[in-house]
Order: structure tokens, then C-alpha cells, then sequence
């Protein structure tokens, strides 16, 4: 198998926040989370070595909490790229076979771009293969430089490069593929003398030309997917992107869409054919939607949502961590957290499960089994069960399980006072 090194040390200077750059996130998730996602995902790489630095604590209690395949390696001081990939030497100093270079920071790679850059790399028997990327403007990236015969000479960054390098237009993307067992020695030989004062990883790419290996690049087909993270602007505009890619594929798949500029839905969330979304939702971590669905407008689920098929979420609804069963309605102004619910039930407009003690942080789980009908602001107090068929009475506070068919009201009795409002006034 092929073992990945993944660069995470940088403290991100630009991003202006106490958090470490690889850890802010995107639909919940960290920006290091979706490149080591990207890279299982090939499953052609079975161990990943995470270089921290910067608020190493963090980062490495992120992937422990999420990765087994993962192991991260702290650089100390951090002396630049080369020198971040050497601090895996030790962990790798028996292996022999390929290992992927590339970045925590670039959260819109794909793992079948990965793949097909792995490919590449066999199928012409490389020693060193670089990504790169043709941008109309390349500046402040690192230019390819080639030979004559289109095999790679160097890299050369921006602020060592000369007027002619910089005319070039095809960039380092900052990925690479390698053979380990050939090249671990490189890192031994790397040279600080370049306008940073820092052992570049780009250098070896002019040591492998020197030591006769083979160097080649491919160049990545859709340049997005090597957008990098530097500062909080990127990071909106990574959100967009990404967004932008999730929508496009739901609407390939069958789904309704009504505004595409307003409606994000996360990587993670499935969602069936005609199944209609409208405007001003907001779909969170991992869910699935089934077909026929009706979500929105201003819906918002935060996550661990399964909603089958013909269910109904409307305007200002909110769900999390709930499932709900086919023909179930809650259409306005509602909240279901650590919810079971049935199938053909009627949650009325201003709903709320009370899934939380503030006493023993506990939360608890709301189950309302089939054909249950839930009056106008109504708040469930978890944990409970209501049984099938059971009718809520509006305004009630419902703090005790319910038995099948029965109906519940706590509300107090009306009283009506005649006159009340002529004797005031007068």
C-alpha cells in the first residue's frame, strides 16, 4: 500500500484566529477532515503521517478523535516544506514503496483526482510526479519548469524566479507523488539558500534530476480542487465552491433545487430523486433525504437527519439527530432534536422537543410512534414516548409517555369574562 504525508504545521498567519488553519472547518468539518477523507478514499493508502506544528495539541486530538489510519508527527521548529516532509523519515525509514505529499490546507481535492495522479505516476514509471495547474494568472505560486522533451527540470518559487520563469503559467498545485525507498535520501541533502532561508520540498525535484531519477507533472483538470486555505476571504470562498460542486451533483441525481445561491447542503447529505428543496435552507453535517421530499424554505438540519421518503420539513423548521418516517409533516416553526418520529404524523407549527437537562447535561430522546397528531406549540418534554394514534392538544406541555389513541391536553380550562374590556374602558 501507499502511505501519505500530509503537511498541517503552519500556524496561519492570514486566517487571524486563535484556532489552527487545518482545523477551521467547512459544513462542521475541518478543513485537514476533507483532505484525509480525499486520500482514504482512493483506498489505495492505508497509513497517513500528519506534520503539526502549530498548536500541535489540537490538531493531533482532532485526528485521534477520527482517524485510526492517522499518526501525527510534530516539526520543531518548522524549517519549511522539505523539512516538514523529513520529520515522517523515521516513521517510514524501513519502507520502500510510494507515498502521496500534499496539503492540509486544501480541502476541495477529490480522492478519483488523487487516484488518477497515482495512475499517472505508475504508468510512467516515475520516481518524482508533481501536480501541476495552468492558471492565467500565476502569481505567488511556484512555476513548472520543463524541459525540452515535457519530462519536469525544477520548480522555481515566485520570489526566486526570474522575469522569464515568472512569464510561466503552469504552477506547483503543492501535491506530489513519490518513490520513497529512492528519494527519502533527499531530504538529507536539502539546501537552505533561496530568498526564504528554508529547506524547500520543491527542491526535490532539481535533486531528482541530479541523481538520474524520473521527474515528471501532471496537470490537474480542474483547478479548484487545489484551492488553498490562507486567510478567512479563501475560506468563504472554499465554502462556496465546494457548495457549488454538492448542488450541481444533487441536481444531476433528481433534486429540486429552486435557488442554488441560497441553498447549501453539505458533502455528507443524501438526498433522492424529486425531492424538492427550496430557498434559504441550510443542510448540515451527515443526513439522508429520501425521494419526494419537501424541504423548506429557511429549514436548517444540523445533522444525523434520515428523513424518508414523502416527508415534509417546512419554513423555520430545525431537525437534528432525528428520524422521521414516510408522510410525516412539521411544517412551521419547529424544533425535533434526538427525535424518533413516525410515519403519517402531524407536528404542529411552533413544536419543540425538549431534548435537554441543563442540570445533568443529559439530552434525551423524543419517540412519537405513527399517526400521532401534535397541536400548535406543544413542547415534549424528553425523555418520552407517545403511542400510536395519541392527538396532543395545543399549547400543551406533555412531561409523561402517552398511551395509544388517547388524547392529551394540559393546557389551562378558557375563561371568559364578559364585558371585561367595556367595564376598563370606562
Amino acid at each position: 500500500m501507499i502511505k501519505s504525508i500530509i503537511l498541517g504545521a503552519g500556524k496561519g498567519t492570514r486566517m487571524k484566529s486563535d484556532m489552527p488553519k487545518v482545523l477551521h472547518t467547512i459544513f462542521d468539518k475541518a478543513l485537514l477532515g476533507y483532505v484525509i477523507d480525499a486520500v482514504n478514499g482512493t483506498n489505495l493508502i492505508d497509513e497517513n503521517y500528519i506534520i503539526v506544528g502549530h498548536q500541535a495539541e489540537e490538531v493531533e486530538s482532532y485526528v485521534k478523535s477520527n482517524y485510526e489510519n492517522s499518526k501525527c508527527v510534530l516539526q520543531s521548529p518548522q524549517l519549511g516544506t522539505g523539512h516538514a516532509v523529513s520529520m515522517a523519515l523515521p516513521y517510514l525509514k524501513d519502507f520502500e514503496g510510494e507515498a502521496v505529499i500534499l496539503c492540509g490546507d486544501t480541502p476541495l481535492i477529490t480522492s478519483d483526482t488523487l487516484k488518477e495522479f497515482i495512475e499517472h505516476h505508475k504508468a510512467n514509471n516515475s520516481d518524482i510526479t508533481v501536480m501541476s495547474a495552468i492558471f492565467e494568472n500565476p502569481a505567488n505560486y511556484g512555476r513548472i519548469i520543463r524541459n525540452s522533451d515535457g519530462t519536469l527540470n525544477s520548480i522555481v518559487e515566485e520570489k526566486d524566479a526570474d522575469a522569464e520563469q515568472k512569464a510561466v503559467k503552469e504552477i506547483n498545485a503543492g501535491i506530489y507523488c513519490v518513490n520513497w525507498g529512492k528519494i527519502k535520501s533527499a531530504f538529507s541533502e536539502l539546501k537552505t539558500n533561496n530568498a526564504q532561508g528554508e529547506y524547500y520540498l520543491t527542491d526535490i525535484i532539481k535533486w531528482g534530476n541530479e541523481n538520474k531519477l524520473r521527474v515528471n507533472a501532471y496537470t490537474l483538470k480542474n483547478n479548484e480542487e487545489i484551492f488553498g486555505i490562507n486567510s478567512k476571504a479563501n475560506l468563504a470562498e472554499a465554502y462556496k465552491l465546494l457548495n457549488r460542486r454538492v448542488v450541481k451533483k444533487h441536481l444531476e441525481n433528481g433534486v429540486t433545487i429552486v435557488d442554488p445561491d441560497t441553498t447549501w447542503i453539505s458533502p455528507e447529505t443524501e438526498i433522492g430523486a424529486d425531492t424538492i428543496i427550496y430557498p434559504s435552507c441550510y443542510i448540515n453535517g451527515k443526513n439522508k433525504i429520501g425521494s419526494h421530499c419537501k424541504i423548506g424554505p429557511f429549514a436548517h438540519l444540523r445533522g444525523d437527519v434520515i428523513l424518508e421518503d414523502y416527508v415534509k420539513i417546512g419554513n423555520f423548521v430545525e431537525v437534528k439527530k432525528t428520524t422521521v418516517k414516510s408522510h410525516t409533516n412539521a411544517c412551521h416553526l419547529t424544533y425535533l432534536g434526538d427525535s424518533e418520529i413516525g410515519s403519517n404524523v402531524n407536528i404542529g407549527a411552533g413544536t419543540i422537543t425538549a431534548n435537554y437537562n441543563p442540570l445533568t447535561n443529559v439530552k434525551s430522546k423524543t419517540i412519537i410512534k405513527d399517526n400521532v397528531k401534535i397541536g400548535s406549540n406543544s413542547v415534549l418534554v424528553a425523555p418520552l414516548v407517545i403511542e400510536e394514534g395519541t392527538n396532543v392538544g395545543a399549547l400543551s406541555a406533555i412531561t409523561k409517555n402517552l398511551p395509544s389513541w388517547a388524547l392529551a391536553i394540559t393546557r389551562a380550562p378558557l375563561r371568559v369574562v364578559e364585558n371585561w374590556v367595556s367595564r376598563h374602558k370606562d
